[in-house]
Parts: C-alpha cells; sequence; structure tokens
C-alpha cells in the first residue's frame, strides 16, 4: 500500500508543472488578447459617448449617457457615408467574384493542363511577387490613363482583378486532386471547362472561400491605391470617405469611431461566417507541391 500512495504522490507531482504550465500560457494568451482588443473595445465605447466625455481619465468603458445620436448623423448627416459604403461594397464584391474566376482558372491550368515552359512560366511568375505593390503605381497610373480608365471603378475593379498570390494558393489545392479522377472525365468526353466546372471547382471550396475572405479584406480595406487612382469624391470608397469624415469632423472622435464601427460590421460577418473555411484553405496542398 506504501508503495502505492508514493507511485501516486510522484504522478500527482510530475503532473503539477504541466498544470501550471498550462495556467501560465493562458493567462499570457489572455493578456496578449485584452491587449489586441483594447483599441477595438475603446472604439466601440466611444461610439456611444458624448463628445465630452470621450478624454475622461481615467477611461469610462461604459458610457455616463449613451448617445445613439453618433450612428443617426453618420449615416444621416451631410457626410456621404451611404455613398461610401455602397461604393466599397460595389467594388469589393465585383473584386472578389472576378478574382476567384481568373484565379481558378489559372491554377488549373498551372496544376494540370500540358504545354511548353510551364515550368519557367510558373517559376516567373512567382518571382514578381517580390516586387511590391508602391512599385507598380507609376506604371498602373500611365496604363489606366491611357486605357480612359483612370478615375473610375471599371479601372480600380480590373486593376485588383488578377492576383499572383491567389493562383499560387489555388494551384497548391488543384495539385492535391488526384489524376485519375481528370483522366476518367477525359476517358468519358469531358471537356476542360466541364472538368474544371464539375470537378475542379466542387474540390476547391475551402480554397475558394479562403481566398475570398481574404480578398474581400484586403479590398475592403485598401487606401493606398483608392487614394491615387480616384479623383472624384463620388467615387469614394469607405477608407477615403473616412478620412475625409475626420477632417470635415475635426475634433468629433465620437462621430468618428461611431463611422469606424459601421466600416467594420461586414469584416466581422464575413469571418465569422468563412473563419472555418481559413485554416483549411491555407493547409490544402502544403503536402504536395
Amino acid at each position: 500500500m506504501g508503495d502505492v500512495r508514493i507511485m501516486k504522490n510522484k504522478r500527482k507531482t510530475a503532473r503539477e508543472p504541466i498544470r501550471l504550465g498550462k495556467v501560465i500560457r493562458t493567462l499570457i494568451f489572455g493578456l496578449f488578447m485584452l491587449v489586441m482588443l483594447f483599441p477595438l473595445l475603446w472604439m466601440i465605447s466611444t461610439s456611444f459617448k458624448r463628445e465630452i466625455d470621450v478624454f475622461n481619465f481615467p477611461i469610462q468603458w461604459i458610457p455616463p449617457v449613451f448617445n445613439w445620436h453618433n450612428y443617426v448623423e453618420v449615416w444621416q448627416g451631410n457626410y456621404n457615408f451611404p455613398l461610401y459604403y455602397w461604393n466599397t461594397i460595389k467594388v469589393t464584391v465585383a473584386v472578389v467574384v472576378i478574382q476567384l474566376v481568373i484565379s481558378s482558372m489559372a491554377a488549373y491550368a498551372l496544376a494540370k493542363m500540358d504545354f511548353k515552359f510551364k515550368g519557367f512560366i510558373f517559376s516567373m511568375f512567382l518571382a514578381t511577387m517580390m516586387i511590391p505593390d508602391q512599385v507598380t503605381i507609376v506604371p498602373r497610373f500611365i496604363l489606366l490613363q491611357t486605357m480612359g480608365l483612370l478615375n473610375s471603378h471599371a479601372g480600380y475593379i480590373l486593376m485588383l482583378a488578377f492576383s499572383v498570390y491567389g493562383v499560387f494558393l489555388l494551384r497548391q489545392s488543384v495539385i492535391t486532386i488526384p489524376d485519375s479522377l481528370i483522366e476518367a472525365a477525359r476517358m468519358d468526353g469531358a471537356t476542360h471547362l466541364q472538368i474544371f466546372i464539375q470537378i475542379i471547382i466542387p474540390m476547391l471550396k475551402s480554397s475558394l472561400a479562403t481566398l475570398a475572405i481574404l480578398r474581400f479584406v484586403w479590398t475592403w480595406n485598401d487606401y493606398q491605391n483608392p487614394l491615387i487612382f480616384f479623383r472624384d469624391q463620388k467615387l469614394f470608397t469607405l477608407q477615403l470617405g473616412m478620412s475625409q469624415f475626420a477632417s470635415q469632423a475635426g475634433t468629433y472622435y465620437a462621430l468618428l469611431m461611431a463611422a469606424s464601427v459601421l466600416a467594420i460590421v461586414p469584416l466581422l460577418i464575413i469571418f465569422i461566417i468563412g473563419q472555418r473555411y481559413i485554416m483549411d484553405g491555407m493547409t490544402a496542398g502544403a503536402v504536395k507541391g
């Protein structure tokens, strides 16, 4: 009996450091999460405050008086916020849809079709990922100006319709699809278009959802490109509209925070709906390449 008790005590002693380590890691990650959420929580809290309560010290996380009028003023005031919202939705959805179509078709061609210099073309294709976007601003500006698409949503959408990262991500997923499925479809007389629509697309749902979420977030938050390629205020997206709103509002931070909360709502909805696809899509094709 004594030996059994000694063994049990040893096991408890061995388990204690493991549990303590888990507690410490949990506390560290919890603290890190609070630090990351601090700006978001402050933004939401400030959006419901009166202007005189914004910079009270210490910080009042719960507003002493809930001011719902901030959201009414932002949405129905003289800031053209609904127009900026609609412009952002329009260009973002268009960019996401077109880029998914182009990237998936290019991925299928580079992964499952045989043609000369395919490996060289793909290598040169990936090499363009090393070129910063800032380097291509002037050539893109000149190109859109020559085509007559400068200062238009069509030019902006066309400029963002192609993504090297999107093609690479989807190609890695297409590679994992067994060649036997495609060969069987070819023996049955299926064309490349039929194989692409009936076999490839259904098996790329996870990766397509991941790319759609990432592209949606990147386009929705894009500030540099609209700033350079849009001149007409009627074409402004939310990011430019927020900047203009800040200058018009001056020091009215409560209104600015209310506008910011309205701007991030679609991002939160998209991420919550599609978050389960992100890890699946990012790890697809990680084994084979």
